[in-house]
């Protein structure tokens, strides 16, 4: 996406990549694939709006935050696909940390617990799986990167001398940095056997000097600063200029993300939400939020697409969730990789409960638009706990929020008006601002703040006994997905022959 210095949008072109799905509960992506479409992505963009790189004041990356890959910086090549955040292989790892005493380490200095989300494991699990990358780790060939450190390199020129970089927003996700110090963190990586060569140098997410610039031999075709870089939930808080603290924002996208801005104070959750890095600016010091992650909320509505086949496209979902009045007594809590925020139960797996013979496509649809909202709802309450401030309003965002039902359930849940923004796709605004701050094209966070303007509302409509209600109900169809899987047998009983 490019965007003119009011924050509006010029031109944009994206593509899908595919979603690799060995077995259950793995989810992978081919890391190859992604620098090909994201080079792809930029020269039609580009072509499209007749734009050349020296037109561009710098360019942000924006990327899924914990998704890891490992490459080989001799040859360029990944060792293996890309393991995606989504993905449980590491359950192992994360509950033997926690049986072995390591989890309060991790939760003080990381400021998250031990579970599959994170990429230390990830990465840990990759060294002990891979054949050979454990040899090429020790000579300091093979090196690890979220999906931002990956086409950075590439970006910066690869094997020919690309960067190997992140920012404290994307680090801050691996279990392996210390958010006080924003570095990595000794004690953390020997938990997890981690040398620290294979890890990038972690710079400021707006900062010109060590992110580099773009190759001219490269998709852009000449210079421009690679300016500005943070993880998607930082990035749309960025975006939707959550600057203060006490500023909430909520992502529809894959997963949904709650984040509250807590200022240079360190908050520690205390009901089962994350402590993350929002964003670092230059110098500054960096800028703290409360995270609550919830891990299937817009992937569910692909799941009712590509795995069942009730709907045709995301768009349909709303249409056919309408020829329902209600849910007719149906939930779906979508625990397909476990839940995260506030449960952070990895042995979870998805329910749908109080079917009958009167539940149609239509109560499917619905319930799991209503799985969207009542999971955001739980996140808000823990969000309320920890941090004593209560939404007065709910900024939203991502694609989801295309989804006009969906945002007016939201409104019924949580009893506090929705708002979303012109530019629904703050994530990749909040990745321009973060590189336009760093070069100078905008002054200041204040000029940001400028640019933002509500596009639709939707305020409450259900009563307290409705919103309470429903509510009792879903707690009761989370508590049947619980204890579902035992860590030591992930299997099918029965597999046709």
């Amino acid at each position: 996406m490019v965007f003119d210095h009011g924050g509006n949008e010029i031109a944009r072109h994206q593509l899908e990549h595919e979603q690799i799905l060995p077995r259950a509960g793995w989810v992978e992506h081919n890391p190859t694939e992604i620098w090909e479409r994201t080079r792809s992505v930029i020269v039609s963009t580009l072509n499209k709006a007749n734009l050349v790189a020296s037109d561009l004041a710098a360019v942000g990356v924006t990327n899924q935050r914990e998704t890891t890959v490992v490459w080989n910086r001799r040859t360029g090549r990944p060792y293996c696909n890309a393991i995606v955040w989504q993905d449980t292989r590491t359950d192992k790892i994360a509950a033997e940390l926690e049986r072995a005493g390591h989890g309060e380490i991790i939760r003080r200095k990381a400021g998250l617990p031990p579970a599959t989300y994170f990429s230390g494991g990830k990465l840990r699990w990759i060294l002990d799986n891979v054949p050979g990358i454990a040899a090429d780790a020790d000579r300091g060939e093979a090196v690890f990167g979220t999906t931002d450190t990956w086409l950075l390199w590439n970006l910066t020129g690869g094997i020919d001398g690309g960067v190997h970089v992140t920012d404290p927003t994307n680090a801050s996700r691996t279990m392996l940095m210390d958010l006080e110090t924003c570095d990595w963190d000794d004690e953390l990586l020997s938990l997890f056997g981690i040398p620290r060569a294979m890890l990038p140098t972690i710079a400021p997410s707006s900062n010109p000097e060590l992110f580099g610039k773009t190759r001219t031999d490269g998709p852009f075709g000449g210079e421009v600063p690679l300016a500005g870089v943070l993880g998607d939930q930082q990035a749309a808080t960025v975006g939707q200029v959550c600057f203060r603290p006490g500023e909430a924002k909520n992502t529809y996208g894959t997963g949904n993300f709650l984040l509250l801005n807590t200022g240079t104070e360190l908050v520690r959750s205390q009901h089962g939400l994350l402590t993350t890095v929002a964003y670092q600016f230059g110098d500054e010091k960096p800028v703290y939020a409360l995270e609550g992650s919830i891990a299937v909320t817009g992937s569910a509505v692909q799941w009712l697409r590509d795995q069942l086949g009730i709907i045709s496209g995301a768009a349909q979902s709303e249409s056919l969730a309408r020829q329902a009045e209600d849910n007719g007594g149906v939930y779906f809590v979508p625990a397909f990789s476990g839940l995260f925020a506030p449960y952070w139960r990895s042995d979870a797996r998805g329910v749908i409960v109080g079917l009958s013979r009167y539940s149609t496509n239509a109560h499917l649809a619905r319930a799991t638009l209503e799985s969207i909202c009542y999971q955001t709802r739980d996140v808000v309450e823990a969000m309320e706990a920890d941090s004593g401030v209560r939404l007065d309003t709910l900024r939203v965002d991502g694609g989801v929020t295309a989804n006009e039902l969906c945002m007016q359930l939201q409104a019924d849940f949580l009893d506090v008006p929705v708002s979303r923004p012109v530019v629904a796709e703050t994530t990749a605004l909040g990745a321009a601002y973060a590189a336009g701050l760093a070069v100078g094209f905008w002054s200041d966070t204040d000029e940001l703040v400028q640019n933002w303007h509500e596009d639709k509302r939707w305020t409450p409509t259900w009563t307290a006994e409705q919103r309470e209600r429903g509510y009792a109900r879903w707690k009761k169809a989370v508590s049947h997905t619980l204890d579902w899987i035992d860590i030591d047998d992930d299997q099918p009983i029965s597999k046709t022959q």
